[in-house]
């Protein structure tokens, strides 16, 4: 899971130069709109059921069930999407809405439909344990895509070649998908016999899904609504610049919540503070310098990841968006306490309050303040998530909090800023040297401030060995 987490990031880096380079913010801004939507629709239509799944199946023994679940699941979504992609298809005002021709818009539907459908077989192989399998797919479509994506812009074949290789991708994905399923659990005429039980477990879940997108992407809706599609490709270089120290989230929210179920359930509670407390530990020990340096370097990163006339525009956004993300790793690993004590009703109000926050204040701030209140919106509206999160998970389980160990982190980052402002490096070599640089000064740092305990070094000692590194 770490190496799809980086894979994805390595995506939108690779993306991000071929799509401003060559043709330019505002057809970036367009393409940052219609992944947008991708990521709004797909989990709306899929009504909350591929996870449903994944609750209902993993410990299923009996074949027929099993093809039953999983057909009926798929024949469902299979009608909500002709549905949404149908009002969609024929609807103009979303070709306005979005700055894209209408041809756009009927690619736009058919990616919506497969990228729908490919989650179902995704949380197929999910349910069943099958994680080289889900991993496997997730990557091939991510390089299927990159490779795509670079070829049609390379011919000249321009957004519209572009976008139509996300529909090639998602296509190609779901064809193999099918053949490993059906190999798997063979093919069955769905009976919908446990449909209603499904529903009603994920129906609920659909508001907290929504109210996630508001905080994550929505903000590029309204930039495009309130000042157009060249600010959305203003904004966009720089929100995925930032978003990037998402990766370090990923492993943890794929893992903890398997790791805790176990040992909550056993009631070994003293297992679960551990687990809480070193996987806060170890993610602000990479994500509090990740932050700095980003920020530091945002300026640098875009001219070397989009251009000079985007980095102008839109640097500033960096330092938030990546701050942004720190606080949702807090938020994920906060939430798993309410998802073990089974209060998810309360972590779903505690999302619908931040993404209400979010949606008020950028339709109030950026007509007058631009794309730099949109960034400065998403880092509020998530800070507003993590400590809500805390308060209420606390409540029903307390867990140490390395405080002196922040503090250690804090004055090494500081420090290790220091560095790469003094080098103030430019251009893509002379960064990638003092970003290594830095890795290895601000690591050297923490071990100089005593900020890992002993114990902690000598289990990396013995991973490493174990590894061959």
């Amino acid at each position: 899971m770490g190496i799809i987490a980086a894979i994805l990031a390595l995506k939108t880096l690779i993306i991000l130069p071929i799509i401003t380079k060559i043709l330019g913010a505002e057809n970036y801004g367009v393409w940052t709109q219609i992944l947008v939507t991708v990521s709004f629709l797909s989990p709306i239509v899929t009504l909350g059921l591929p996870f449903t799944m994944v609750r209902f199946l993993a410990a299923e023994k009996d074949i027929e069930e099993i093809r039953d679940g999983v057909y009926s699941v798929l024949t469902l979504i299979f009608g909500a999407c002709l549905i949404t992609v149908s009002i969609l298809f024929i609807s103009k005002p979303a070709s306005i809405f979005l700055g894209c021709p209408t041809s756009l818009i009927g690619v736009l539907s058919l990616i919506i439909l497969f990228e729908s459908i490919n989650l179902v077989f995704l949380y197929v192989f999910r349910a069943f344990q099958q994680i080289k399998k889900y991993s496997f797919f997730v990557i091939f479509q991510t390089f299927l895509e990159i490779g795509l994506v670079i070829v049609a812009v390379s011919l000249n074949f321009g957004l519209f070649g572009a976008v139509v290789s996300l529909l090639i991708a998602r296509l190609a994905n779901f064809i193999l998908m099918s053949i490993s399923t059906i190999y798997r659990i063979g093919i069955a005429f769905p009976r919908f016999l446990r449909i209603k039980e499904y529903l009603s477990f994920g129906l609920p879940t659909i508001p907290a899904n929504f109210s996630y997108w508001v905080l994550n992407t929505s903000d590029r809706y309204l930039i495009g609504y309130f000042l157009g599609t060249l600010a959305v490709g203003y904004y966009a270089p720089g929100y995925a610049i930032g978003y990037c120290v998402n990766l370090f989230i990923g492993p943890l929210w794929f893992i903890l919540p398997a790791a805790l179920s176990k040992h909550f359930d056993e009631n070994r509670i003293s297992e679960v503070k551990t687990y809480l407390k070193y996987s806060l530990k170890y993610f602000l020990a990479i994500t509090i310098p990740a932050i700095f340096g980003l920020s530091i370097l945002s300026k640098q990163l875009l001219i070397i990841f989009s251009t000079q006339e985007i980095a102008e525009n839109g640097y500033l956004v960096v330092p938030f968006v990546a701050l942004s993300t720190l606080f949702f790793g807090i938020y994920a690993i906060f939430s798993q306490i309410l998802t073990l004590v089974k209060k998810t009703k309360l972590d779903a109000k505690v999302q619908i309050i931040a993404a209400i926050t979010n949606i008020a204040l950028n339709i109030i701030l950026i007509p007058r303040f631009g794309i730099l209140a949109a960034a400065f919106t998403t880092c509020f509206s998530f800070f507003v998530l993590a400590l809500l999160e805390m308060y209420y998970s606390y409540k029903e389980l307390a867990f140490e909090i390395d405080w002196n160990f922040i503090y250690k982190s804090l004055i090494a980052s500081i420090l290790m800023s220091t560095l790469v402002i003094l080098f103030s490096p430019s251009g893509i070599i002379k960064t990638l040297i003092i970003i290594v640089i830095s890795v290895v000064f601000y690591f050297i740092l923490l071990l100089i401030f005593k900020g890992f305990e002993k114990k902690e070094i000598s289990l990396l000692k013995s991973l490493m060995v174990k590894t061959g590194l």
